[in-house]
């Protein structure tokens, strides 16, 4: 059971994880490597799991990522005890890590992070990552929370619905004239496109749908990876090519006739939720309460 593992093995696997190597994390621990090894086999003999991957860097295991978040959890709990007691160092504030989407980044997600109270004092360490990915960091244990696209709960985690965030195909007026002449599901197949990065697959997704194919027969494979928010929309503005845009970053665009939406009919909704540790944590809380409320004002319910 995990409440019988002994606290300094497993402080000392999480140590390991985020040094890198045994060397390192003896340093970091003020102990010799030597020690640091048996600690980790013992742990490991005591779950009857191997728990870590000796490569360099060493990487966790699928059973060593349930020992590190529950590590970090356990140092979260800690300083939340350490924080009520007022034993926290003078103007040492609170690490509340979130990895969330590149497009909630960009639009929303900083306003609801103004929302928290500044008592007690909070300092955040954002992570960015797609929204298909973000659950992966909080299986790993390297994040707390995360925005993600999955409505079901990671292990040890609470989910709660955020909304929906919507994207309209658009392009500049001029790339339209130039590529887009045709049935749009034939000529947005042929016409360059903007794509966040190569795992992006929601232009492909919305070719695929236009054309009502699976699998293969998605977007041009003419295609420019714009891997930050601003800059996607820039490169689509440009004329660099036609992409999925968020609405929010699209309206003003719309209306200043610098974009034009390729089928107003056919928008993407991409569902969003909150997922979070089960933890007591009035830091964690007051995050969670904040970035609720600004999503309900800013995405589609």
């Amino acid at each position: 059971m995990m409440a019988e593992l002994p606290l300094d093995q497993v402080r000392t696997l999480l140590t390991v994880v985020d040094e890198g190597t045994f060397d390192a994390a003896a340093a970091a621990l003020q102990v010799t490597p030597s020690a640091v090894s048996q600690r980790v086999k013992a742990l490991e003999q005591r779950t009857g799991r191997v728990l870590l991957v000796r490569t360099k860097p060493v990487r966790p295991t699928e059973s060593g990522e349930v020992v590190v978040r529950f590590a970090r959890q356990l140092a979260r709990l800690e300083r939340d005890a350490r924080a009520e007691l007022g034993m926290r160092g003078e103007g040492e504030p609170t690490r509340v890590s979130v990895a969330v989407n590149a497009d909630s980044l960009s639009t929303w997600f900083l306003g609801a992070l103004t929302r928290v109270p500044q008592e007690p004092r909070l300092c955040f360490e954002l992570r960015r990552e797609d929204e298909t990915r973000t659950a992966a960091l909080l299986r790993e244990g390297l994040v707390m929370a995360a925005v993600t696209s999955s409505p079901d709960a990671v292990a040890g985690c609470s989910v709660r619905t955020l909304g929906r965030m919507r994207y309209v195909a658009a392009a500049s007026p001029d790339f339209a004239d130039r590529h887009l002449g045709g049935p749009l599901r034939d000529a947005l197949a042929d016409a360059p496109v903007v794509t966040f990065d190569r795992s992006d697959d929601l232009q492909d997704a919305f070719v695929r749908r236009l054309r009502r194919t699976r699998g293969g027969g998605g977007a041009s494979p003419v295609r420019h990876f714009v891997p930050t928010s601003e800059g996607f929309v820039e490169a689509v503005t440009a004329g660099l090519g036609w992409g999925l845009v968020p609405e929010v970053q699209a309206d003003r665009l719309l209306r200043e006739d610098r974009l034009v939406s390729l089928a107003p009919d056919r928008t993407v909704d991409v569902p969003l939720y909150w997922q979070q540790w089960k933890l007591d944590s009035p830091a964690l809380a007051a995050v969670a309460e904040a970035v609720v409320a600004a999503a309900a004002e800013a995405l589609r319910g």
